[in-house]
């Protein structure tokens, strides 16, 4: 049956609907592998920063069970080459580790944006001299920057939060400049300037906001980093120092029981590569998850 033009008046036009959009969270959640990573690092952050409080045993305390005892009720994961609770030491020694990537994350970020976005907004001297020193930082090696620093400065956990913020921020740096320069062509961005208002609220107000999502992103990634940087140096035996644990000085410790207690190396390094793991995945969602394209 042929339809008339005044047939077509008559469809409801309220019936047709724009798709609408999906919050972060029903887009994460599509992404299985990057949604059971936020809930696995949602759980070791709880387990490792919540169970000491009521788990009866100090993981520098040694214990009645003497040296490579087994695993028992007491005694969940046995005890190590000196007598002390391997599970209190896992878990006191993953509070240490991710508080450092945490805070590591934390400084890295606020240098980078900073860089990042000075370097991109002002741009002329201000943009050529940030960004030189950003690729001067670049070309040396993280490790060994890390461990001449370390060797020179000490060891303590606030020294080693520093150091490896000062190996992560330029990544963080290149991505917000990259952003910034992109973000301040805007149409919005040129009322604003036309209107009078100063170059700092411009940046802070309508530019930072909008570079938000690549922020969280990189900062999911950046923890990964850290923590591995972490593990590597107390590996190496210039991180945090025994018997304050931390995964890393677990693994040096138990190099050389590898075969007689395998256990007390074989707990933190699995500790380590799922939560570095999880923060990849996490990281890798949600840049799919922020992607405009992948909103409706």
């Amino acid at each position: 049956m042929e339809v008339t033009s005044m047939e077509l008046i008559d469809i409801p036009i309220n019936e047709v609907k724009a798709p609408a959009k999906q919050n972060l969270f029903v887009r994460l959640y599509k992404n299985k592998l990057a949604f059971y990573s936020l809930l696995f690092i949602i759980f070791i952050h709880l387990i490792v920063f919540l169970l000491p409080l009521v788990y009866p045993h100090h993981p520098e305390r040694l214990t009645e069970a003497g040296v490579h005892a087994s695993w028992s009720l007491t005694h969940p994961f046995g005890t190590d080459e000196l007598g002390r609770d391997v599970l209190a030491r896992l878990l006191y020694g993953g509070r240490v580790t991710l508080l450092v990537g945490l805070a590591a994350m934390a400084c890295s970020i606020i240098i980078g944006v900073l860089v990042g976005a000075c370097a991109g907004f002002f741009g002329k001297v201000v943009e050529a001299v940030l960004m030189r020193i950003t690729e001067a930082m670049m070309a040396i090696p993280n490790y060994f920057f890390v461990l001449v620093a370390l060797t020179v400065l000490g060891t303590s956990p606030t020294m080693v939060i520093v150091v490896i913020a000062i190996t992560s921020w330029m990544e963080i740096a290149r991505v917000v400049y990259g952003e910034t320069l992109r973000w301040k062509e805007y149409e919005f961005v040129e009322a604003a300037r036309a209107s009078g208002a100063k170059a700092t609220r411009i940046l802070f107000k309508y530019i930072l906001p909008q570079i938000v999502p690549s922020i969280i992103v990189a900062a999911t990634l950046c923890i990964a980093g850290s923590i591995l940087t972490e593990s590597a140096i107390s590996y190496l035996g210039l991180g945090i120092q025994p018997p304050t644990p931390t995964w890393g000085n677990m693994l040096q410790n138990a190099q050389q029981y590898i075969w007689t207690a395998p256990v007390l190396g074989f707990l933190p390094g699995v500790a380590i590569t799922l939560v570095v793991l999880a923060y990849n995945f996490l990281g890798d969602g949600l840049r799919d998850a922020l992607d405009p394209k992948n909103t409706k």
